[in-house]
């Protein structure tokens, strides 16, 4: 574990509690270990390591720790469509069938809840708008309740390790009926992994290749990627399983094939490391510019940190929980609004950006403080059908320490 001196606009003594409070949860064996980051001002306030990336092969966490990001994939693979945007090769109203046309003549269902045999036709297409904003009426199996939810896990097979290619995994997704019409609701979903591969099409690349080319590239994020090689592997955090009673972690895992697939999860595939992910949270903060290199027009990050949900919108739960009270959603981000009301799930003040990840991992560039915070760990959670009723009035325990971290940090500004 390593601090450094907080400067001025922090109190020491409380800043100086994330550590030993976030080491009471690896104490605890409720997390394996997390890697933390305070930066403000344009400099680096306090960086943790603290536990193990590897329990049972005695490997420390440390600050080049790989970590399956999960959801903070979405900001990225929206910043490449959104580039595209600004070329003018997409726009955000245009339907995606120009380029999809699988998801022509989409079916919907009566109740999202309900039999898939009982739709009624899409009153119209999907738009690119609707996939930067979860508002497509597609599913994700986990978010989703009723025979939809077991229907995309046998459709579509693994969330995680998915072995189909980029158009055979479109063609099944579209044979499936969306849960909500076009436009409704927000509805989190496979929107982004269809906005990647319409990015791909577009392009006449890969995924991987256009956000190397346009991102990963330019901004010398090295350690990040869909694949990682064999030499990288060692330094990977193992993804670890609390189990429902006392008892050790469990390593839950999955191996990365020996050579690269072809499916490339824009929503939730990418490994990163911290100093990767920090320079692309800055190049959000610095409103598409970091380090003298400049990306996208401020504008098109005001688009992304931007709310467009409806008021009616945003009384809808997300994942069982009134997660829009004090939140908006703009393009692949989500964005606070009231930071009082917000203090229930954490912290920040209003206008603070981000998008978490499904392993624990999470993410917020603050403009009004200039201040980013980075907190990873790997901690699993149910990703089957029907997760968000097995989750209900749960949530797992070492995850206090996101919004414990937040906190402290918010705690400590002077």
């Amino acid at each position: 574990m390593d601090g450094a001196q907080a400067p001025a606009g922090f109190k020491s003594e409380i800043l100086d509690q994330v550590g030993p409070a976030l080491k009471g949860l690896v104490d605890q064996g409720a997390l394996s270990g997390m890697v933390t980051l305070v930066w403000k001002g344009g400099q680096e306030v306090q960086f943790n390591a603290i536990g193990h990336r590897d329990i049972e092969g005695g490997l420390p966490m440390e600050r080049d720790t790989i970590f399956r990001i999960a959801s903070m994939t979405k900001p990225v693979t929206t910043l490449a469509a959104l580039m595209l945007v600004e070329e003018g090769k997409l726009r955000l109203d245009d339907p995606i069938t120009r380029w999809l046309p699988e998801f022509k003549d989409m079916q919907v269902l009566s109740d999202a809840a309900g039999p898939l045999d009982a739709t009624v036709p899409a009153r119209r297409d999907i738009t690119v708008e609707d996939l930067m904003t979860h508002r497509s009426g597609l599913a994700y199996g986990f978010s989703s309740r009723g025979p939809i939810a077991h229907a995309h896990e046998a459709k579509l097979g693994s969330l995680l390790a998915n072995t189909y290619s980029p158009d055979e995994w479109l063609q099944r997704l579209s044979e499936l009926p969306l849960s909500y019409q076009p436009g409704e609701r927000f509805h989190y979903s496979h929107a982004t992994e269809v906005l990647g591969f319409l990015v791909a099409r577009v392009e006449g690349k890969t995924l991987g290749e256009v956000l190397q080319a346009r991102i990963f590239g330019p901004l010398g994020m090295n350690d990040t990627g869909f694949w990682p090689p064999p030499e990288k592997r060692g330094r990977m955090a193992k993804l670890y399983q609390a189990p429902p009673e006392a008892g050790p972690l469990k390593d839950v895992s999955w191996p990365y094939p020996d050579t690269p697939t072809t499916f490339e999860g824009g929503g939730g595939s990418l490994y990163s490391t911290l100093d990767d992910y920090l320079t692309f949270a800055r190049l959000m903060l610095g409103r598409g510019e970091v380090d003298g290199v400049r990306l996208v027009k401020p504008q098109t990050i005001d688009l992304m940190t931007t709310n467009r949900l409806t008021e009616a919108q945003r009384t809808i739960d997300f994942l069982g929980m009134p997660f829009w009270l004090s939140q908006g959603f703009g393009l692949g981000t989500s964005m606070i609004m009231d930071a009082q009301k917000h203090e229930w799930m954490g912290a920040g003040a209003a206008g603070s950006f981000g998008w978490p990840g499904a392993f624990g991992t999470w993410w917020q560039a603050d403009p009004a403080n200039d201040m980013i915070l980075i907190y990873l760990i790997q901690d699993s959670m149910p990703l089957g059908p029907e997760a968000v009723t097995a989750m209900q009035g749960q949530r797992p325990s070492g995850r206090v320490g996101g919004p414990m971290f937040q906190k402290i940090v918010y705690g400590a500004l002077g």
